[in-house]
């Protein structure tokens, strides 16, 4: 009933802002029949506040359905990039049928937790690709340890690295983060050189892009399969989930999903 009186005050307001032909180079609307529509519009909403918060409502449920279907056409033709290893090391088994993706920052506690269990199920199924996916988000320190990362790879030392960057259970800073690199056996000099690297830079921007397409905007984020997983997640949930992208791969008779 509400939306019904405000469409015949909408009604009212578009009949008088649209002249004839004839009066085109007339101005739609009186001074007086402008304030009345305004008045009218306010009167309403005043008496019926609640619509405002219905339209607000109406709005993010649109905007959420419109992420949602974005999301599902980036995974279908983004996935070479998404699944890809050309830009770094894979962990698990490199032959694995169902890929995990992790978009990951170094300063993200809720990564550190769930890294333990997220090892412990790739171990225990022995056919996942673990596929990571630098995205520095807290900060100038995750970005730093980042682009360390990457350059890393140049040197062989990539996964290295990378778990000792998550093991470290205090705050990260530019100290500690060249320090284990040191620790890990990493040229610390050539380390900083290969960070300059525009390719390095590429990569984390184009990892932001991705995420962005995904919808993903926090970390842990994960895809399995053609499923967005927001956030840390248990043992149980993760193996849930790689069953059933494995069934959908097979239902499909895709090789690797």
């Amino acid at each position: 009933m509400r939306f019904t009186a405000l469409a015949a005050i909408t009604a009212v307001a578009l009949s008088l802002t649209a002249p004839s032909l004839a009066q085109s180079d007339k101005p739609p609307l009186t001074p007086d029949q402008e304030k009345r529509v305004r008045e009218m519009i306010k009167e309403y909403i005043l008496t019926n506040p609640e619509i405002i918060l219905e339209a607000v409502q109406t709005l993010r449920r649109r905007q959420e359905e419109a992420q949602k279907k974005a999301a599902e056409e980036a995974l279908k033709t983004r996935r070479a990039e998404l699944q890809g290893a050309t830009d770094l090391p894979v962990a698990g088994n490199p032959r694995g049928d169902v890929t995990i993706v992790e978009f990951m920052d170094y300063r993200c506690g809720y990564c550190k937790a769930v890294k333990p269990t997220l090892d412990e199920v790739v171990r225990g199924d022995g056919k996942i690709r673990l596929v990571f996916k630098e995205f520095p988000i807290l900060g100038p320190a995750s970005r730093t340890a980042s682009m360390a990362a990457i350059a890393a790879h140049k040197q062989g030392k990539y996964l290295a690295f990378h778990n000792a960057l998550m093991a470290y259970p205090n705050n990260l800073n530019d100290d500690v983060i060249f320090a284990l690199a040191r620790q890990v056996g990493l040229d610390v000099n050539k380390l900083k050189e290969d960070m300059k690297s525009p390719e390095v830079q590429a990569l984390i921007e184009k990892t932001h892009k991705l995420a962005q397409d995904l919808g993903i905007n926090g970390t842990p984020g994960f895809v399995i399969g053609d499923q967005i997983i927001p956030g840390a997640v248990g043992a149980d949930e993760l193996k849930k989930r790689v069953a059933e992208a494995r069934k959908a791969c097979g239902e499909r008779k895709e090789a690797v999903c």
